[in-house]
């Protein structure tokens, strides 16, 4: 047992008590590896969006995991790549700023993709982040284990332990919740000692508005080609109650209709002709979907009001960026 596991000891009578531990854990890896799937498994709510179009990510989500012996706050990253704009550089900015404050890194390896120059990229980022000070204990998360078989599995965890010096190594599968539980001891050993940093019963530090851009970012995101993906963002303008039938009527909360409205930025007129659709079908699937999600993160029905605008070459404009929260 080293001196951080001794169990600590109550000043009034003597008697050890538990080690309660709290910290930062930064999930990384290349995009689309499952960190947002994962870090939903691992909270027990959808605080992340997920899609299976790359570089989805595009904060630092905070989720919370709440339990007897230790809290966790997960940071889920964007994915980092070899950036072609302003945004992919601010991105891997955002990765490498958060590496720097967290206690530990979960780096996420999928079972049933060879380890490629992406991971070993994050992997050098991890071990330069290591030299000269005590850097954060490492994690492997094997990700995605639900697609391989047995054998496959054992020889891609023997190119994973070849990959750097991990602190552990685990498998999981988020989907099928395989090996969650396990992760979260795993994560909890290494966090340092200390008290609860969030309230017991809050599971994100995400806004109510950033959840619900999100979620119909997600939405956007489903059945979109080519570079498409890239190019949306998406701004909660107002969230606000009204009278359906007098919409000058001053409403107490929770007895009106509640309307969010939202635009959904795209960097060229042919883009925004792909969200809208013929006759605007695509823009109401879109609302559908992100409505059916927002509901369930509300707790009560929304009337959800989207717009479509261009905002030119967003992705490389400092200033738009700004505007856009990036």
């Amino acid at each position: 047992m080293t001196a951080d596991e001794h169990p600590r000891t109550d000043p009034e009578d003597g008697t050890a008590t538990e080690t309660h531990r709290s910290g930062f854990v930064a999930l990384v890896g290349r995009p689309n590896v499952g960190k947002s799937t994962l870090t939903n498994a691992l909270v027990g709510e959808k605080v992340a969006i997920t899609s299976s179009k790359p570089q989805t990510t595009r904060r630092a989500i905070r989720g919370i995991v709440t339990r007897e012996d230790a809290q966790i706050i997960l940071v889920d990253t964007p994915g980092v790549h070899r950036p072609r704009t302003l945004l992919g550089e601010r991105l891997n900015d955002l990765v490498r700023g958060t590496l720097g404050e967290v206690d530990v890194v979960g780096f996420c390896l999928p079972a049933d993709q060879k380890i490629g120059p992406g991971d070993r990229f994050v992997a050098e980022d991890l071990q330069e982040l290591r030299q000269g000070r005590r850097g954060p204990r490492v994690v492997a998360v094997v990700t995605k284990i639900d697609l391989v078989g047995r054998d496959a599995l054992a020889e891609h965890l023997m190119s994973v332990d070849q990959l750097m010096g991990f602190d552990d190594i685990v498998p999981i599968s988020a989907v099928k919740g395989e090996q969650i539980e396990v992760l979260l001891e795993v994560i909890s050993r290494h966090l340092p000692e200390g008290p609860m940093l969030y309230p017991d019963d809050q599971l994100t530090e995400e806004s109510r508005d950033d959840r619900i851009s999100e979620l119909i970012r997600e939405a956007a995101l489903e059945g979109v080609r080519d570079e498409l993906p890239h190019s949306i963002a998406v701004v909660v303008e107002e969230v606000v109650e009204t009278d359906p039938d007098d919409p000058f009527a001053d409403v107490a909360p929770g007895e009106g209709r509640l309307v969010v409205r939202a635009t959904l930025y795209v960097e060229r007129e042919s883009q925004k002709g792909i969200i809208i659709g013929r006759g605007g079908s695509r823009l109401k699937e879109v609302g559908t979907r992100a409505r059916a999600e927002i509901n369930q993160l509300i707790g009560r029905k929304v009337h959800l009001d989207l717009r479509v605008k261009v905002a030119k070459e967003w992705q490389r404009d400092p200033k738009q960026l700004g505007r856009l929260g990036f």
